[in-house]
């Protein structure tokens, strides 16, 4: 019924003013409802996106009415960022990184030649103090054999010339680990491109192989700095297909020295076509070494051994195998030893590299394995750097566990 003025004037006559208030709020109320039910205008109709702001996060379900659409500006789509490039790097000359060692191991004190020298410098040596130099060999990892040998020169040449000289006894210990180290051992790498039955150039193939947690895929990455330091065109073979990170991290070691990397699509690819597809283009690219990183595995795994040796047929089929590496962790021992005795045999290792060789307590190992395998230490890890690996020299490593 419409509200007339003489409807009006009797309510405000008779006292009523609250009825008036409570229905202009009603008004209000009402008036506020429509503008909130308003539909929004349709697509096309400078309708911009919304965002909806979560429920409060008390952990009960909210029985509120859900808040209003909050109106936001169109947003521009922001174009991609290209990927910034990556600075080629120029390794460090590999002549004089040995000498680093040198100078580390005399720095810190090495725990076997001091050792040795200390017992060797007194007046005299009773049978305490052989077994105390036995003992020191034996947990420096030079293995039982080898120092028993020692041993027994050492007691001889004492017996001979005394002691007591200090330079007497440091050249006498260095003759016999240098003896045991062997110098007359091969170390150099086979990296020199061949000519095939066409006449073709074909690279040098190294196949990096270990177990897992050696570093295997960081010292590919180092060698191929070693290489390309050298003045060597290098291919990188991205064969560890089990570990998408080591691809990642492989295909970063080589665009650091603007070294091309060949890698699978796709996780879990055969990682025999892997390498073949590595040597494949190093032979378009007339690259002269191609490096092959394979995927960590155990010793005692006989499926992972399988697929192992079906790679190196593989890539045996395109050219002879220039170098097989099998890379060993200086710090675990005679463990080492077996690793190493399995991998020769299924993969026939031409070289061993030794990582983490800057810990001075274990050099034995580079004594132990040569004996065992008569297969040469050729490169061992110096630290954490890029550049920290170098070619193994006997008369430097022997200097510096004596702190020459």
């Amino acid at each position: 019924m419409p509200v007339t003025h003489e409807i009006l004037t009797w309510l405000l006559a008779g006292g009523v003013p609250l009825v008036v208030i409570v229905a202009g709020v009603g008004t209000a109320v009402g008036l506020r409802r429509r503008r909130r039910t308003q539909q929004p205008p349709a697509p096309g109709e400078g309708a911009a996106p919304t965002r909806v702001a979560a429920p409060p996060a008390t952990g009960i379900p909210s029985q509120a009415a859900p808040p209003e659409a909050e109106t936001l500006p169109a947003l521009e789509p922001e174009a991609p960022e290209a990927p910034a490039p990556v600075a080629v790097e120029t390794p460090a000359p590999t002549s004089g990184r040995l000498t680093r060692l040198r100078d580390r191991l005399a720095r810190s004190g090495s725990p076997l030649g001091a050792r040795l020298l200390a017992v060797l410098s007194r007046d005299r040596l009773s049978d305490a103090d052989w077994d105390e130099i036995e003992e020191t060999l034996l947990l420096a990892d030079v293995g039982a054999g080898p120092t028993g040998e020692i041993v027994d020169a050492l007691r001889t040449r004492v017996r001979v010339t005394g002691t007591g000289d200090p330079a007497q006894v440091r050249a006498l210990l260095r003759e016999q680990l240098l003896d045991l180290v062997d110098p007359t051992l091969d170390r150099s790498l086979d990296t020199t491109p061949t000519l095939d039955e066409d006449g073709a150039t074909t690279p040098a193939i190294v196949l990096v192989v270990g177990v897992n947690g050696t570093g295997k895929t960081t010292t590919v990455g180092k060698l191929a700095r070693v290489l390309v330091a050298d003045g060597r065109t290098v291919v990188l073979g991205a064969a560890d297909t089990f570990r998408a990170a080591a691809a990642e991290q492989l295909t970063t070691w080589g665009a650091r020295v603007g070294v091309p990397t060949v890698r699978a699509d796709r996780e879990g690819a055969d990682p025999a076509s892997v390498a073949f597809d590595a040597v494949r283009a190093a032979r378009a690219d007339g690259a002269d070494v191609v490096l092959v990183d394979t995927a960590g595995r155990l010793q005692n795994k006989a499926g992972l051994m399988d697929e192992l040796g079906k790679i190196t047929r593989v890539l045996t089929r395109t050219a002879p195998l220039s170098e097989v590496l099998l890379v060993l962790d200086a710090t675990t021992g005679q463990n080492g030893l077996n690793q190493a005795r399995v991998f020769t045999e299924v993969a026939g290792v031409t070289g061993i590299v030794l990582t983490k060789l800057d810990g001075t307590a274990k050099g034995g190992i580079v004594v132990a394995v040569q004996r065992e395998l008569g297969v040469p230490v050729k490169l061992v890890g110096l630290g954490e750097g890029p550049d920290d690996l170098a070619p193994f020299d006997p008369e430097a490593f022997v200097d510096g566990l004596l702190g020459a």
